[in-house]
This record gives C-alpha cells, sequence and structure tokens, in this order.
C-alpha cells in the first residue's frame, strides 16, 4: 500500500514522527506541494492509494488523473479542501480528525482576548526599551487594563472547542451565552446560556467565533451584524476567516464601533498584503496558530493514523463524506 503526505510541515516540522504511518504502507512524505498547484499534486500522488493532507487541495482533477486513490486522510478537522462530492462519487472516504485542539485553540482564543486587554506584548517591550526604568512613577499602563469580570462572551458555536473557552470565560467570571443549533447538556451544566443570534449579537460584550465554516455563518460578521453589537464589542476569531467580511470589521475598527478584534485566521492565508485588517486600528492578528500546540499536533498524528487504520481494516472511521 502506497500512502504519500503531501504537505507535512505543519503538523510535524521535526518533532513528531511519521514512524506508525510508515509502518502502515509505503510512506513518502512531502513537506509542502503548492497550495494552487494541482499539476505538483498528481505528479507526487502518483499511483499511491492512501492520500494524507493538510491544507494541499485535493480537486476533481486531481481525483480524475490519480485513479488509484482510495482513501483520503486531512491532518485536521476541516475538509473544505478536498472535493468531497467528486470523492464521494468515486467511492473515496475522506476521514478528519475531530478532536484535537479543544485544549488548545481555546487556550489561544482567550489568549488573544487577554493580550487585547492587558496588551502584555507592548507593555513588555516598553520595560526593555528602558521605558520604566526612565519612568517618574513605579508604574505605568499605556493602554486602559479591561477587567473581564461581569461582561458577558458571546460564542457562535460551543461544541468540543467552545466549551473550553466557556469554562475557562466562567472562571474569569464572565457571562458566557451562546448560538449553537445544537445546544449540549454538558455546556448548559458547565452555565452556558443558549440564544438566539440576534441576542447573542445585543448582548455580547465579547463576540468570538468557535465553529466550522457552514453556509450560514460565512460572512457572519459583516457591516449589518456588526451595527446590531454593542459599541465597543470585542471580535475573537480563532476559527475561520471567511466568517468575518474584512472591509467591515476594518472600517468598524477604524470607527471605534468596534473597540478591537483579536484574529488568528484571515480570509486568504498566508494574508495577502492588501487584507484591510493589517491597517485596521487595534487589530492583533497571529498566523493561524492556535491549533500547532505539541499535544495538539501529536493528537492529530495518533487519530490519523488510527484512521489509516481503520481503512485498512474495511472499517474506516471519522468519514466526512459518507
Amino acid at each position: 500500500m502506497k500512502i504519500v503526505v503531501l504537505d507535512g510541515y505543519t503538523e510535524n516540522p521535526g518533532d513528531l514522527s511519521w514512524e506508525e504511518i510508515g509502518r502502515l504502507g509505503e510512506l513518502r512524505v512531502y513537506d509542502r506541494t503548492g497550495l494552487a498547484d494541482e499539476q505538483c499534486a498528481i505528479e507526487r500522488i502518483g499511483d499511491a492509494e492512501i492520500v494524507i493532507i493538510n491544507k494541499a487541495p485535493i480537486t476533481r482533477r486531481v481525483l480524475d488523473a490519480c485513479p488509484n486513490i482510495r482513501f483520503i486522510a486531512v491532518l485536521a478537522t476541516g475538509s473544505n479542501t478536498v472535493d468531497l462530492e467528486a470523492a464521494k462519487e468515486k467511492g473515496i472516504p475522506v476521514s478528519n480528525v475531530p478532536n484535537y485542539g479543544g485544549y488548545s485553540v481555546s487556550q489561544f482564543a482567550i489568549g488573544l482576548l487577554l493580550e487585547i486587554c492587558l496588551r502584555i506584548g507592548h507593555h513588555d517591550r516598553t520595560v526593555h526599551e528602558g521605558k520604566w526604568e526612565r519612568s517618574a512613577d513605579w508604574c505605568y499602563w499605556d493602554y486602559p487594563l479591561i477587567e473581564l469580570a461581569g461582561m458577558t462572551y458571546g460564542l457562535l458555536g460551543c461544541g468540543r472547542i467552545g466549551i473550553h473557552t466557556a469554562a475557562a470565560a466562567l472562571a474569569l467570571g464572565m457571562r458566557v451565552i451562546s448560538y449553537d443549533k445544537y445546544p449540549s447538556q454538558a455546556a448548559r451544566d458547565l452555565g452556558v446560556e443558549f440564544v438566539d443570534l440576534e441576542t447573542l449579537f445585543a448582548e455580547s460584550d465579547v463576540f468570538g467565533l468557535q465553529m466550522p465554516l457552514l453556509p450560514f455563518n460565512t460572512g457572519i460578521v459583516n457591516k449589518e451584524n456588526i451595527a446590531k453589537m454593542k459599541d465597543g464589542v470585542i471580535i475573537i476569531n480563532n476559527s475561520r476567516g471567511q466568517m468575518i467580511v474584512e472591509q467591515d470589521l476594518a472600517d468598524a475598527l477604524n470607527s471605534g464601533k468596534v473597540a478591537a478584534a483579536g484574529l488568528d485566521v484571515v480570509s486568504t492565508e498566508p494574508i495577502r498584503s492588501d487584507n484591510p485588517l493589517l491597517k485596521a486600528k487595534n487589530c492583533f492578528i497571529t498566523p493561524h496558530m492556535s491549533w500547532g500546540s505539541k499535544g495538539s499536533r501529536q493528537r492529530i498524528m495518533d487519530c490519523t493514523v488510527e484512521n489509516v487504520r481503520n481503512f485498512l481494516k474495511g472499517t474506516p472511521v471519522n468519514v466526512v463524506n459518507p
């Protein structure tokens, strides 16, 4: 059984091992395959039967050109880089990793929020630049410090990741409300209040996006819905960049309607130089890294090994195109 990994570097930059997957077949690993280079993907897949990807697109053209493909494993939860319908037509199951980053991604969401509220990075830099040693007072702060206790954290999505974010927010003394099509009893037991979308927009002091990209939430943070939010709302997104209409958010940041935004994702990645958020006021952007702790990536590797193993047994699991 020939197995090819098309873009393995972000999953394993050298601190993990492909050994367990290598035990399951003849393995070739490529660190990177161009995100828009179908021909390169076709050549590298060749006659491989199992293809493992993270973000390398598997389009209908790639599937047509590589008739030996029998199984596709995605090193992530999101599977939108695969033409799922075309794969289904060809009888090719596609499996993902449904639960690996709950703690890491929720931790990062709270980290973005705390950076906005406290500007720790800024104050660290000013201390190292000598501002504190020159200060006339024994302490200083260059930005207002925001206490979160008593504020409302509104979560668009409260599933495997959102519930951990909710727990952290509650521990900080916040009220947590959420819109989710499938409210969980575990979240209710934790203290999350489930509300409709209009209430979520209206009552959130912090508006956080933590659900997969779906048709209903694509572009959901737009000028119309931002207008429904509180003046001075903080927006946090480390889910999918396509949920935000970026020019609308940039305009709201520049006008002060939105006080700040903490973003780990944008609509096109890597970010383009003309993205309006790069020049927006109070916009904190990190490079889609909230999933990348070693523990999180090890869980991806372990689950992918099991996905391949179960496919080889004839009982595929975590299939996203049944």
